[in-house]
């Protein structure tokens, strides 16, 4: 059996599970967005739609914004409260697709085939704001994707499975996105007993739906992976690979203890607190926030050197400003120590990056 899970490939090849807190501002807003636009499409008001949200109506649809796990499943349980329509999570699923995704998307149709398309969407779902672990498997000639909402959302509860029907609809809609608006499943399999308030149209999803099954599944044929990817590309492919490589390295500095480190450190890098004072903001002592960070795969000296580095970088290639501006500004006493600790950051001299 061929099996791919939610994860993210170590350099020798391992993979390990991206942990995000569910509290962590980290993601684009896309889902939120497709949430709040049914809604809206309903008659039901912003204010209703976004009540413990926090976040504001003008974010809603901002590609600079970020949100976390919490609040989209606050804006679902919303969702749930305001609206009786049986087919709403389904909906919402159908109307996110592949282009709704920026690089993620792009690079799903850039797979140059369908079973590479199934892999990375797999590897790099930590980028599509995931409220559910998501599974592909092969076997004796049919595909099936799991989908399992979080921990963090009790099973069997509305929440639970308004993000599996949602999800469903996202992987229905992807899938015909990248193998053609003919793709259907041969069957979908969900945990829990037929409810009365939610339930998947099989007019849309094309195929029988069966409850109180093991697993949450969506089954198709693997005839369907065997089709030529008409819009892959084997040039851009390994190109767009390596940006969302970069996304993910930016989502881990985000997250967990070196994201809330990143965050202080920012307020003003040119003057970062001691490794020392950081660990009193943080409420921790030195020992555990080493730990911590150890756990992540970071150093306190490497997350302070990585903001400089993308500062520098910024100030090089984005402004004027001479060498001893940007070592002033990055806490540097004069710019022969600025360019020595860039060279040690990249290995190149500023001289080299500016303009580019």
């Amino acid at each position: 059996m061929k099996r791919s899970r939610n994860s993210r490939s170590r350099p020798d090849g391992s993979r390990d599970i991206l942990a995000v807190g569910v509290g962590d501002r980290v993601y684009e807003a896309t889902k939120l967005a497709a949430i709040f636009d049914m809604l809206v499409s309903l008659g039901i008001s912003a204010d209703a739609i976004l009540r413990d949200v926090n976040i504001p109506l003008q974010d809603v649809h901002s590609s600079q914004a970020r949100i976390s796990l919490m609040q989209l499943m606050t804006i679902s349980q919303n969702a749930i409260r305001l609206s009786a329509e049986r087919h709403l999570p389904y909906r919402i699923g159908a109307s996110i697709h592949v282009s709704t995704y920026g690089m993620y998307g792009y690079a799903i149709l850039c797979c140059p085939d369908f079973r590479k398309a199934m892999d990375f969407a797999t590897r790099y779902h930590a980028l599509a704001a995931p409220l559910a672990a998501i599974e592909f498997a092969e076997q004796k000639g049919q595909a099936s994707w799991t989908i399992e909402p979080n921990s963090h959302i009790g099973g069997g509860s509305a929440l639970h499975r308004f993000i599996t029907e949602m999800q469903i609809g996202i992987h229905i809609s992807l899938m015909r996105d990248i193998m053609g608006a003919a793709f259907v499943p041969s069957r979908i399999e969900l945990t829990y007993a037929q409810p009365e308030d939610f339930a998947l149209p099989p007019d849309h999803v094309g195929c029988p739906v069966h409850f109180g099954r093991p697993a949450n599944q969506i089954v198709f044929e693997s005839d369907w992976l065997d089709q030529a990817a008409g819009l892959g590309n084997k040039l851009t492919y390994p190109t767009i690979v390596a940006l969302c490589d970069e996304l993910l390295g930016d989502l881990k500095l985000r997250v967990g203890v070196a994201g809330k480190i990143r965050a202080i450190l920012l307020r003003d890098i040119a003057n970062p607190p001691t490794f020392e004072a950081t660990a009193k903001l943080l409420s921790v002592n030195d020992r555990s926030l080493r730990r911590q960070l150890r756990q992540q795969g970071f150093s306190f000296r490497g997350l302070r050197d990585e903001l400089r580095t993308q500062v520098a970088l910024k100030y090089l290639r984005a402004t004027d400003l001479a060498n001893e501006d940007i070592a002033l500004a990055l806490g540097f006493s004069d710019a022969a120590n600025f360019r020595r600790a860039f060279h040690r950051w990249t290995n190149k001299a500023p001289s080299e990056i500016r303009g580019k």
